[in-house]
């Protein structure tokens, strides 16, 4: 699948001081966790404005109805004093905004955007129809509500602009085939990646190396999406994959079981495989990884595993 032909659209750098819009896209968060979570951001020097419907509770699971969920992203984004916005929890409902999403404005007013696990379709279609870099990245109530929820390294690394950086074993990377490949970084859920499928919201430029994570996906579940993936002519033009940190999937005697699921399944891809990056659905450490600029997955080493970040994400 080729890469859109408009250009890349990296939005500003997020310094102390910025000032982010606390948001629920999806699913409702609990009121504690999200003051919580705002309270650690303006501990690390930003500003935060909470969104009118961000603490809505209903209609059924939802934080708030499909219009004002909208409505909260699409000020968010209009809002020339925001420069960041951050999700609260992931969850379900952001797939329902899709339609109703005003490509225009976006594009007019590129901002960090960042959350993982439902935001996934979210991100997807900010590459399809904006092109413009998105972060699978800690989020308010899920991560900043607890001292150890974000890693704040690769955080500072991505918002403050550095040009090069990487990600490696003491980030959870480890080798399951050796190989390097370089190209951009898409992905994020595979449940949400491949719901998409069959819709005019799937991924459409998954060329590069593909990032894979989720939540409470056994062994099978891994084998059986990757299949779909394969079937669906997703991994063509895929140079290398990164799966995510498993723990929050099968318990520590059910990892060698998942490694050979997902060597199975991808018994017939031949880049490099990596797995454990402790990014989205994690206990600790969250790792922000920016969604939509170029890597180098270098895994010749199995001793010194690397994902390098080969460009900043955001304008300085």
């Amino acid at each position: 699948m080729t890469l859109p032909a408009a250009p890349l659209i990296k939005p500003p750098a997020l310094r102390r001081g910025a000032t982010l819009a606390v948001l629920s896209p999806a699913s409702a968060a609990k009121e504690e966790l999200v003051h919580s979570g705002l309270r650690h951001l303006q501990s690390l020097g930003y500003r935060t404005i909470l969104s009118p419907h961000a603490l809505d509770r209903g209609p059924l699971y939802y934080a708030g109805t499909l219009q004002h969920r909208l409505a909260d992203l699409h000020a968010a984004f209009a809002d020339p004093a925001i420069d960041g916005i951050v999700c609260t929890r992931g969850g379900w409902g952001s797939a329902e905004l899709l339609p109703h999403l005003d490509a225009a404005l976006i594009r007019a007013n590129p901002k960090v955007f960042l959350g993982y696990s439902d935001h996934t379709s979210l991100h997807v279609w900010l590459r399809n129809q904006a092109n413009l870099v998105s972060f699978y990245a800690p989020m308010v109530a899920a991560d900043f509500s607890r001292p150890d929820g974000p890693d704040l390294a690769s955080w500072r690394h991505t918002f403050e602009g550095d040009a090069a950086w990487s990600l490696g074993s003491a980030d959870g990377l480890r080798v399951l085939r050796p190989g390097t490949a370089q190209g951009t970084l898409g992905g994020g859920c595979i449940s949400i990646f491949a719901e998409a499928l069959g819709t005019p919201y799937a991924p459409q430029n998954t060329s590069g190396i593909l990032f894979l994570e989720d939540i409470g996906t056994k062994p099978y579940q891994w084998d059986r999406m990757l299949l779909h993936l394969r079937y669906a002519g997703l991994l063509e033009g895929v140079q290398g994959i990164v799966f995510g940190d498993m723990r929050q999937c099968v318990s520590p005697d059910e990892e060698p079981l998942v490694d050979s699921a997902i060597l199975h399944a991808l018994r017939d891809f031949d880049g490099p495989i990596a797995i454990g990056l402790r990014s989205g659905h994690v206990s600790a450490g969250n790792i922000t990884l920016p969604l939509g600029i170029p890597v180098k997955l270098d895994l010749a080493n199995a001793e010194n595993p690397q994902l390098h970040l080969l460009e900043a994400a955001v304008t300085v």
